[in-house]
């Protein structure tokens, strides 16, 4: 069922609010299947396994890409430098002026680097991209990211591609209540409660690939996700009956010194 209030990005309108992950499928076919059955608008791609010289096959032949609001996302990235040019390549190559920021800042767990992150998020953004960047779940660094002017936020729920589920489900919910741009949960989501989980919480959306594509029926999976995502919106928008657990500091804050001001 449509969500009929909502998840605006930028100019764009998206009445479903889970964006589908391209990667990892066993053929072009069952993607294509896995996108219809989830009814997602947004799918993401990575630049770099587009082939965009045209020398390679791409795993999204036969696809209808024109069908669909296109989220290319500079995944493979190292360094500031190397996300803002595959940026500039997919805007070129005319895919979109949607971008989503990954870059790997650490090789084995495939963090990412939160200090090229906020660079190249706000360097993308003063080049006129609507940027959704990926990062850890950090709640200072949602924030940084918000005011380096993100359209939204990414914060991973779990390791990419681990589908381990919520780890975090304190930092998770802060950041949902404090960052002033939608909050998308992205990487780690192994099953349909998850989405429902984070949904339920507030989240504005949520990206799945590897809880999809490893499926065993990936179509029947992106179709379980669509269900657990509009479940847990309408099970937020309904007001749950329980209250967020409290958060505060274990030392008093009065009397302490007022801060000192800027020189």
């Amino acid at each position: 069922m449509p969500d009929q209030d909502g998840l605006h990005l930028g100019a764009v309108k998206l009445t479903s609010r889970l964006i589908h992950g391209t990667g990892k499928f066993p053929s072009s076919e069952v993607l294509a299947g896995s996108i219809t059955a989830s009814g997602a608008q947004m799918i993401t791609l990575a630049v770099r396994r587009l082939h965009l010289d045209g020398d390679h096959h791409s795993e999204l032949e036969g696809i209808d890409l024109g069908g669909y609001i296109l989220l290319p996302n500079t995944a493979g990235a190292t360094s500031a430098d190397e996300a803002v040019r595959l940026a500039r390549l997919a805007r070129a190559a005319g895919l979109s002026d949607f971008i989503k920021v990954e870059i790997v800042g650490d090789s084995e767990s495939l963090l990412p680097d939160p200090i090229a992150t906020v660079e190249a998020t706000a360097r993308l953004v003063a080049e006129g991209f609507t940027v959704l960047p990926y990062a850890s779940d950090d709640v200072v660094l949602a924030l940084r990211l918000a005011e380096a002017g993100a359209t939204a936020v990414m914060p991973g729920a779990a390791p990419i591609g681990s589908t381990l589920g919520v780890l975090n489900p304190h930092n998770l919910r802060l950041i949902i209540a404090k960052c002033p741009v939608p909050v998308i949960v992205d990487a780690g989501l192994g099953c349909p409660s998850d989405a429902a989980r984070v949904m339920e919480w507030g989240a504005a959306g949520v990206l799945v690939n590897t809880g999809i594509a490893k499926a065993r029926e990936p179509a029947a999976m992106a179709r379980a996700f669509a269900a657990a995502v509009q479940a847990g919106r309408s099970a937020h928008l309904a007001g749950l009956a329980g209250r967020p657990e409290g958060f505060g500091a274990s030392s008093p804050q009065a009397g302490t010194p007022a801060p000192l001001a800027p020189n």
